[in-house]
């Protein structure tokens, strides 16, 4: 697997598992968990973009070939 792909599925899974902890936070009122939930959301989203620009240029790159 590329890691474009990797970065992509992995940043995937951490914004998921980021939502479900700032809403276990947030039921719970658990203001800690809540700010964990959206720092793992928001590191996700990042991962998540990073897989996109890698993907982008390795297309360019063979594309250049």
């Amino acid at each position: 697997m590329k890691s474009s792909t990797k970065d992509t599925t992995k940043g995937m899974l951490h914004e998921a598992k980021g939502k479900l902890k700032e809403g276990a936070g947030r039921i719970t009122r658990n203001v800690s968990l809540e700010n964990e939930g959206t720092a793992e959301k928001i590191a996700g989203k990042i991962q998540k973009n990073v897989g996109k620009v890698e993907k982008n240029v390795e297309r360019d790159f063979d594309e250049e070939r």
